[in-house]
């Protein structure tokens, strides 16, 4: 695996320095996200500390520079005179918002010849869960191969005569969001058939310091779950292309993935790591505009949400989000159990972090959708995934049957691939509302705990 070498403290110096001359020199009317000095010629992995945000008048300037600004800055030296695929979506773009496949297209030297879509297909506009079929980009010209409808993993036809693959997406932080399953993947096919694996990194928006939830059941390993990490994972997608290269066994999957040794190590990976994001850093201190990653991702709420509610939570008959679609992920209700009821039980638990508030919005048929959104007060007492479970308990304290228990075949399978958790799925069945949440909290954060030590080799950020 290639990543590019750190600088020194001196030439650290010197670019704060430049690009403090140039936001002085720089129109007040100039966009948070544009660059306001040249960028370096070689990226390194950002020293440790918060990036510095320099203020001015009327604006300020981060200095967040993704994997597609770095590639660029170094003359695209990365993929120059190769033929490249690209594995990407709309919300793969630069810090000023251009499209990555813009991008590369314009890149001298470099002659993209295909493209890959992920789940939600490469426009982001289809529904979770959709098969997608290969097609071609009316804007370009070039062949679309989806990675998400009769093949997951890229087939030697679809990478012949690639000389590398390009990875660009933008993950949200939790396990079950299928894009890093798709890098994944992606990477497995590249390895066994000679092809380069370039990843461009991304910020991991919830930061690289937020660990939570249960672990992954080696049973459990799918595509919607590829790495045995904890539901809410800490890292960036480059750095768990990294883990994948270097840690025996991340690249097989039940009847999906069996990568070799061999492969593996002869196996060639590129990332190009950001400049400038620190791991304490969330979305919206990266200065970064949010792109919509599928349909009900829209905006970081959703991103915040979607661990929050959005982990099998529904078998208990919970809504995560209303009619429009409005509040996705945020939105709570449940058809038997009343807003003041389940408010009242909420608030008794009294979840670090959390608050609850009620609301209204119209229906389908005009009469009032109800329910409660939920609100993150303190993110760093927050855990995001732990109102999911206690969500799962109220529904059988209230629904007349168990409906855990009375779970069918594929409604079980599908929980315990997104869950992780055998051991939990047979608490609710046994116990129902008495399942101790508390006990399996605790031993998941000790889990997690471990977890962050054991992956601190795989970090490209501090």
């Amino acid at each position: 695996m290639s990543v590019p070498q750190r600088l020194s403290p001196l030439h650290h110096l010197l670019t704060l320095l430049v690009l403090c001359l140039g936001v002085f020199g720089c129109s007040a009317s100039q966009p948070p996200t544009r660059p306001v000095a040249s960028a370096p010629q070689r990226p390194a992995t950002p020293p440790p500390g918060p990036a510095p945000v320099i203020k001015t008048e009327s604006t300020t300037v981060y200095p967040v520079m993704l994997g597609i600004d770095v590639l660029e800055s170094q003359g695209f030296a990365a993929v120059r005179g190769k033929r490249i695929g690209l594995l990407t979506h709309p919300a793969g773009v630069n810090r000023r918002g251009e499209s990555t496949i813009d991008v590369l297209r314009r890149a001298p030297g470099v002659q993209l010849v295909a493209l890959f879509g992920p789940e939600h297909g490469i426009d982001g506009t289809i529904k979770a869960a959709v098969n997608i079929d290969h097609g071609t980009d009316a804007r370009t010209g070039l062949p679309v191969y989806s990675l998400h409808g009769a093949h997951r993993k890229p087939t030697p036809a679809m990478l012949k005569g690639l000389d590398a693959l390009v990875v660009d997406l933008q993950d949200i932080g939790t396990r079950s969001y299928t894009f890093i399953s798709a890098m994944l993947y992606t990477m497995a096919a590249c390895f066994e058939n000679n092809v380069e694996l370039i990843v461009l990194d991304r910020p991991n928006p919830l930061g690289g310091l937020k660990v939570d939830g249960p672990p992954l059941d080696a049973q459990w390993k799918s595509y919607v779950g590829a790495f045995r990490v904890p539901y809410v994972h800490g890292l960036t997608i480059g750095e768990l292309a990294r883990m994948a290269k270097e840690s025996p066994g991340v690249m097989r999957v039940p009847n999906a993935l069996n990568v070799s040794e061999e492969n593996r190590l002869r196996g060639r990976l590129t990332i190009i790591p950001m400049r400038g994001w620190t791991r304490s850093m969330r979305w919206p201190e990266t200065g970064l505009k949010w792109i919509p990653t599928s349909p009900y991702i829209q905006d970081f709420a959703a991103v915040i949400g979607y661990p929050m509610t959005g982990l099998g939570s529904e078998l208990g008959q919970f809504s995560h989000g209303f009619p429009g679609p409005r509040y996705p992920f945020r939105g709570i209700a449940h058809p038997r159990i009343k807003d003041d009821v389940l408010e009242k039980e909420l608030r008794a638990l009294n979840l670090p972090g959390l608050n609850y508030r009620r609301i209204s919005v119209p229906g389908r048929n005009g009469k009032p959708v109800t329910g409660l959104y939920v609100e993150v007060t303190d993110y760093d007492d927050w855990r995001p995934t732990e109102l999911n479970f206690h969500l799962m308990r109220l529904a059988c304290k209230y629904e007349p049957a168990n409906p855990f228990a009375a779970a069918n075949a594929a409604d079980t399978r599908r929980f315990l691939i997104h869950m992780g958790s055998t051991d939990f799925f047979n608490a609710l069945k046994r116990d129902g509302a008495r399942t101790d949440v508390a006990g399996f909290i605790r031993d998941w954060e000790a889990r997690a705990k471990v977890y962050q030590q054991q992956t601190r080799k795989f970090w490209l950020y501090h």
